[in-house]
């Protein structure tokens, strides 16, 4: 019959539009969508302001996401060119302060032997007193760099990436016999630290960094 349908439980007919089964009463596939109640949706769990912090072997330090650190090959040519750059300065001032020195002796009376010893420690002071300033000031000023690190761009900052300060680059420098003495292993271990520091970086609380 055209227009009409079945009821599913009894199976008797009804007509089109029909919500209850005439003979038997039960809701029939014509009525309307069932409404049902809405589920509840539990609320969100507010945030723990507690939240443990994460412990990290650099607390304090500056992410080291995209930074570049400079490591020992590229360091030992930047020194190569700066003892090559102060030698050049250094060398002709003992020279003359060990001629000065030699001439005063020489009219003074006294040994040769002497005389040489004494320009030698002038020469050496000198030589000492030349790097020391050279690197310190050049390092602890807005450039952050000796020229031989600039030419490669890298430059010496503390911990946190900021500019040290001249007494920092003094100690930084003085830190460096400590690395030559344990027969150059504090320079090499630049090469196997995280973040490329040698021993006298450690000790001065520095790095080097490219960029």
């Amino acid at each position: 019959m055209s227009g009409n349908f079945y009821c599913t439980q009894c199976g008797a007919a009804n007509t089109e539009g029909a919500q209850f089964c005439t003979n038997c009463g039960a809701a029939t596939q014509a009525a309307g969508p069932v409404m049902t109640a809405p589920v509840a949706v539990p609320a969100p769990m507010a945030a723990n302001p507690y939240q443990p912090v994460q412990a990290t072997p650099f607390a304090g330090i500056a992410p080291r996401g995209g930074v570049r650190y400079g490591g020992f090959w590229i360091r030992f040519v930047a020194a190569i060119i700066d003892a090559v750059i102060v030698q050049a300065v250094v060398m002709p001032i003992s020279f003359v302060i060990g001629g000065i020195t030699g001439a005063a002796g020489a009219l003074g009376g006294g040994s040769n032997v002497g005389l040489s010893i004494l320009g030698g420690l002038f020469g050496a002071v000198v030589g000492i007193a030349g790097t020391w300033l050279y690197e310190a000031l050049m390092t602890s000023s807005v450039r952050q760099a000796t020229l031989g690190k600039m030419i490669f761009g890298m430059r010496v900052t503390d911990l946190n990436g900021n500019r040290i300060s001249f007494g920092r680059a003094t100690g930084r420098y003085f830190a460096k016999w400590i690395s030559a003495f344990t027969l150059l292993i504090g320079y090499i271990v630049a090469g196997f630290t995280e973040r490329k520091q040698a021993l006298h970086d450690m000790i001065a609380g520095t790095l080097v960094r490219i960029g």
